[in-house]
């Protein structure tokens, strides 16, 4: 069966602090041993937002797979990339090498250099997050308030780790509700996450049927109540899971004030008075798995 790429373009940060290039060479010289037909670039990126840049040039032409070698932040960046670039033949895959990888670890079915060996490809659904026209994709999440913040901490230990779960509560006396509209009304919530995936920073579970592949997102909202009961929310995703989530294909809300966003861990921010909208696109990203 022929593949459905032409060549694999591999992307990385040099100067990650984790073992990135290392990575990237090796899956190089995997794919020479294995697939020696099949063209393979390395392209290092230079500055913040190069990767973006690059699969976005990449995908002008021929059927790349663009690989990133990096954290789901990185991978957001080529992603996000190929999406921008329009209509494209272009494929995208991630090769863990950051902290969490939730991506990956979620929906990878094998190593990566079977996978791109083998030459197939699938699709899975994207979330689009519009802020007043401007448009970004997400492979994995958008979260605002506190839940991000916790995972984030959460990647800092491990499951079941004492010391791990009094630095989370720790956050929550740093920790401030917020405020959006919703359908002409004023919501406070202290966490609001938009899953395409189960699972954040390696351990919390948020939405336990959430699948990359089926045409809708989760949503994971928690409303404002006192800070005991937000912490026990957030240790209770970190060892049980959250359960069963609503499904939905959209979610539009407007900020009331300026406000930070996590999109794939990355964090964006949120003007006063902005026009939000979160929809899933289905199938839109072909890969590897």
């Amino acid at each position: 069966m022929a593949r459905a790429f032409d060549r694999v373009v591999v992307v990385f940060n040099p100067n990650s602090t984790g073992n990135a290039q290392e990575r990237a060479e090796e899956l190089k010289s995997g794919l020479a041993e294995r697939a020696a037909d099949l063209p393979v670039e390395l392209r290092p990126t230079e500055y913040a937002g190069h990767a973006r840049e690059i699969a976005r040039e990449e995908a002008g032409s021929g059927a790349p797979l663009v690989v990133s070698v990096s954290g789901d932040g990185g991978y957001n960046e080529v992603v996000d990339g190929l999406m921008k670039a329009g209509e494209t033949r272009a494929a995208a895959a991630v090769l863990a090498a950051g902290n969490a990888n939730d991506h990956r670890r979620v929906v990878a079915r094998r190593p990566l250099l079977d996978a791109i060996v083998e030459g197939r490809t699938e699709r899975l659904d994207l979330l689009r997050l519009t802020v007043d026209g401007d448009v970004r994709y997400a492979h994995s999440y958008i979260g605002l308030g506190i839940t991000p913040v916790v995972a984030l901490e959460l990647e800092r230990g491990g499951k079941g780790s004492f010391t791990e779960v009094v630095t989370t509560v720790r956050a929550f006396s740093r920790f401030h509700p917020f405020a959006i509209e919703v359908d002409g009304r004023r919501e406070t919530f202290d966490s609001l996450v938009f899953a395409n995936i189960p699972e954040m920073a390696k351990y919390a579970t948020l939405a336990e049927d959430a699948r990359p592949d089926d045409g809708v997102f989760e949503v994971v909202l928690v409303r404002h109540h006192s800070k005991l009961r937000t912490a026990l929310t957030a240790v209770k995703a970190a060892f049980r899971g959250l359960g069963p989530q609503p499904s939905v294909r959209e979610y539009a809300f407007g900020t009331i004030d300026p406000m930070p966003a996590q999109v794939d861990g990355e964090v964006l921010e949120l003007e006063a008075a902005a026009r939000v909208r979160v929809d899933i696109v289905a199938g839109a990203l072909a890969t590897v798995r």
